[in-house]
């Protein structure tokens, strides 16, 4: 992480099965042998794992998998049943971007757009200074846009051969969480329980 590469997949996967496995979501069924295995492999080996399918061993995954291979290793541990791709469109993405402010001491973020801090250029709590980002240039963000397409089309590819894809759109959280509610609770029951 400190050489800015992503953590290994063995690693991520371990530590999302750990959790599953901790809050009983997951049972292990039978543990990898062969002591010839590294740690970071033993999810593809093994162990196998059993599903919970008690309402309450529900779980949202986000941000992961971010590529197939990720996806087909996840398969292996754990049945998906809904993957939902939220698409907002590049230009509003990168207007946010341009827009986007922060108290660096707090974390707290501002948008000249939608959430303008009461003083132009200062934070609303403590009156200092706001920020940007090192890495909120339009042109480090159309780079990144560009590589989260050419990763996500296989990955989403995957889900959809699998029929778990759905698509929804929007440009503000506003407009995508009603209809993300619609479909969950069309699938799944009452959204009041989410």
């Amino acid at each position: 992480m400190s050489a800015g590469t992503l953590v290994p997949d063995g690693t991520i996967l371990q530590l999302i099965v750990e959790e599953l496995v901790g809050r009983g979501w997951l049972q292990k069924l039978a543990e990898v042998s062969s002591t010839s295995i590294k740690p970071e492999d033993k999810i593809s080996a093994g162990p196998q794992y059993q599903t919970n399918d008690t309402a309450d061993a529900s779980f949202i995954l986000d941000g992961f998998p971010r590529t197939a291979g990720q996806a087909t290793q996840l398969d292996a541990l754990v049945p998906m049943n809904l993957v939902v791709h939220i698409h907002t469109p590049t230009s509003i993405i990168l207007d946010r971007i341009a827009n986007r402010w922060m108290h660096a001491p707090s974390g707290r973020v501002y948008n000249t757009t939608f959430n303008p801090p009461k003083t132009a250029g200062r934070d609303d709590v403590t009156g200092e200074p706001l920020t940007r980002r090192a890495d909120d240039s339009p042109d480090t963000w159309k780079a990144r846009l560009k590589q989260f397409d050419d990763t996500n089309a296989p990955l989403l590819k995957h889900y959809d051969s699998r029929g778990l894809l759905w698509r929804v759109e929007g440009n503000s959280s506003d407009e995508i969480s009603p209809k993300l509610f619609k479909e969950l609770d069309a699938r799944f029951g009452s959204a009041e329980s989410f």
